[in-house]
């Protein structure tokens, strides 16, 4: 049976396919997504602000958030798990969701698709230009999800979202992060702008915080590259944190059928553009145990990206005095990582400079998730592939990037 045709299909017992020597693989999923339930924001944000949270409005085929007097539509797109993919829907209710918020159905979930351990990225803050209540929502989302976790810490994995419109604001979130036991967390692709939620011109205007958080402001003047940022930098080495970027360089625009076919592609292949930033401006250089992520972007990429920079490098860097001690490459190869969901280009290039560092993700419940036949897809997908490298790949590098027990 096709993945397509057997995706809708709910089987009741674990899988069985991909049965190594010694009995069926470990399989740690690097990005699975947890969006909070919506009456969670009245619930874990400061009292004095709780009835600034956003509320659900029931329609006939669709519901609404109604937050700061918009009234925006549930998009499905997030919540796909267990459809075929021609039973897909942009908008729905609710009801139509699975209710991957819930400890047990997701705990469920990942049994019946054979999935060990899960890495959690989830909805990040509220979409607002009140200053208190934006970082109050990444305070909130992050004591929920670590209280999510709670459930079964050694299979559910959290990771911390953190804004970038301030440095020392980030400072203070990231220790208040480190003090819960957070080993990972998510930034922006790019800088924040001071109200949070303006982004790059290439997208449609995004006005949820979700997509801001991911996204921040590549046309301001700070970016990573200034060393103000080298504090936060330094700041990660010392907690010996994962530092993850989530698809923020280019944002798909949900909702607008013209745009959002190529948008989900170039989603991916955007994801240079931060990592060249960090590479040439000599991030990795001065930080060498600094871990960066990009994380459901495709790693197909990796290795011609890192070619073309080493080749630029080569080239090019006498022209503006860039003093970097080794190729691109070398700090791909040591310092920047990736997940994808289905990529065998990727996987085929594992062994090439700059492509080695890969990590398979299930994308869980969103409409590109392989669940709940993520066995068949790696059987698929790793066909020739040696064991030992496979291993890797599903299991072992995510857990040594996310401290997985």
């Amino acid at each position: 049976m096709a993945l397509d045709e057997a995706i809708g299909t709910i089987s009741s017992k674990r899988p069985s396919a991909l049965v190594a020597s010694g009995g069926r693989r470990r399989v740690v999923d690097a990005d699975s997504h947890l969006d909070p339930p919506y009456e969670m924001w009245a619930e874990y944000l400061p009292a004095h602000l709780r009835e600034l949270a956003p509320r659900i409005e029931e329609g006939d085929d669709c519901d609404f958030v109604v937050f700061e007097g918009r009234r925006r539509p549930i998009v499905m797109n997030r919540n796909q798990a267990g459809r075929a993919s021609k039973d897909y829907k942009m908008f729905g209710k609710l009801s139509d969701m699975r209710a991957a918020w819930l400890p047990n159905q997701r705990l469920a979930d990942m049994d019946q698709d054979g999935l060990d351990a899960a890495v959690l990225f989830g909805g990040g803050p509220l979409g607002t230009a009140n200053s208190e209540l934006y970082i109050a929502s990444f305070e909130t989302y992050n004591r929920w999800v670590w209280d999510f976790c709670a459930a079964d810490r050694r299979r559910l994995v959290p990771v911390a979202y953190l804004p970038m419109r301030n440095i020392d604001e980030t400072l203070r979130l990231l220790n208040d992060a480190a003090k819960l036991g957070f080993r990972s967390v998510n930034i922006p692709a790019f800088p924040q702008a001071e109200d949070g939620i303006t982004t790059s011109a290439r997208v449609a205007a995004i006005q949820t915080g979700q997509g801001a958080a991911l996204a921040g402001n590549p046309s301001g003047e700070l970016q990573y590259s200034h060393p103000d940022f080298d504090r936060l930098w330094a700041a990660f080495s010392e907690f010996d944190m994962t530092v993850t970027i989530h698809l923020g360089a280019r944002i798909p625009r949900f909702g607008e059928k013209q745009h959002f076919l190529p948008d989900m592609v170039m989603s991916k292949l955007a994801m240079a553009e931060p990592i060249a930033i960090a590479i040439f401006s000599g991030i990795f250089e001065r930080f060498p145990k600094l871990r960066f992520v990009t994380v459901e972007s495709a790693v197909g990429w990796f290795a011609w990206v890192a070619e073309h920079m080493d080749r630029t490098w080569e080239r090019q860097r006498h022209l503006v005095d860039n003093k970097l001690a080794e190729k691109p490459s070398f700090y791909m190869d040591r310092n920047v990582y990736g997940s994808f969901i289905t990529d065998r280009t990727g996987i085929l290039n594992r062994n090439a400079p700059g492509g080695g560092n890969i990590m398979w993700s299930s994308d869980y419940p969103h409409s590109e998730t392989t669940f709940p036949r993520s066995h068949e897809v790696i059987a698929r997908d790793f066909e020739g592939v040696p064991e030992e490298d496979i291993r890797e790949i599903i299991c072992e590098r995510a857990r040594r990037v996310y401290a997985v027990d």
